[in-house]
């Protein structure tokens, strides 16, 4: 009997090993399945919200209503980040700027800083985080608490009432809120530039227009849109096929603020290739 139990220690044993040794040989398979499923099933999610767009019914009082909660209370938050942005950037560029003795170049370096790149990046990444956020945690409560399976049997389309108004209300706020952004960060640059000294409103804004092209303009104003969708599309996802319980409200919101970010930067990157390829 000892024996046998033995043998029987042993087998269980080498079957532990080889079932140890196959997981870790197909973790990193698994990791991939999981990024390409997901890559889909967001492909797929996508597919059906531009199917769904057009549509009847429309839900223009929810596109309203979503685009004011969405734009209009994020007004706050975007501006005093805008200001403070271009504020300390002036501040940071002056030294720089007055080693060579082109002080005067400050109003002009900081406007195309701030409408090229770092108006737009900077209040994706804003939006995402407060935006993207509430969509994720918002739609994952809900589904949580089966409001979406209850809209579906009382006869409403929750893809679309939910879904569609919150990607389209992102898609077309952000380019507002980036040009209200844009404004705020410009007048901040105004008052750094007169902490140190003294410049004239009319000087100061003519330098900044003056300096401006459409070329900076167009591009920094239509990359606004696609990351707006980005930010809706993800946050949406996030929350619609969150997983049950309360834990999978705290992981919708937090990966959709991950991945809608990282989709601004790749977004960002592209954007800059083909601008820089029609410029050249």
């Amino acid at each position: 009997m000892k024996e046998k139990s033995s043998e029987h220690s042993e087998d269980q044993h080498h079957e532990a090993e080889i079932v140890t040794e196959t997981f870790s040989e197909a973790a990193p398979d698994s990791i991939f399945n999981r990024f390409f499923l997901e890559v889909s099933s967001l492909a797929t999610f996508t597919l059906r919200f531009f199917k769904e767009v057009f549509k009847p019914p429309y839900e223009f009082n929810e596109l309203i209503s979503q685009s004011f909660l969405i734009g209009y209370k994020s007004v706050s938050l975007v501006g005093i980040t805008a200001f403070i942005m271009g504020l300390v950037l002036t501040i940071q560029s002056r030294p720089t700027l007055a080693k060579f003795g082109a002080e005067s170049w400050l109003p002009a370096m900081v406007a195309v800083s701030i409408i090229r790149e770092i108006g737009p990046a900077i209040t994706a990444l804003i939006f995402a985080g407060k935006v993207g956020s509430g969509i994720g945690a918002e739609l994952a409560s809900m589904n949580v608490t089966e409001q979406i399976d209850a809209m579906q049997v009382s006869g409403t389309n929750p893809f679309k009432f939910l879904v569609v108004t919150r990607v389209l209300a992102a898609t077309l706020m952000l380019p507002l809120l980036v040009v209200l952004a844009d404004a705020f960060g410009l007048f901040g640059s105004f008052v750094g530039v007169n902490v140190h000294g003294h410049v004239s409103t009319y000087l100061f804004f003519s330098q900044v227009f003056q300096s401006l092209q459409f070329q900076d303009l167009f591009p920094a104003v239509v990359k606004t849109f696609f990351f707006g969708f980005a930010v809706g599309i993800i946050g949406s996802y996030k929350g619609y096929n969150s997983s049950e319980g309360t834990e999978g409200v705290g992981k919708a919101a937090n990966s959709a603020v991950v991945f809608a970010s990282l989709m601004i930067f790749i977004i960002d990157m592209v954007a800059v290739q083909i601008t820089s390829l029609f410029q050249s």
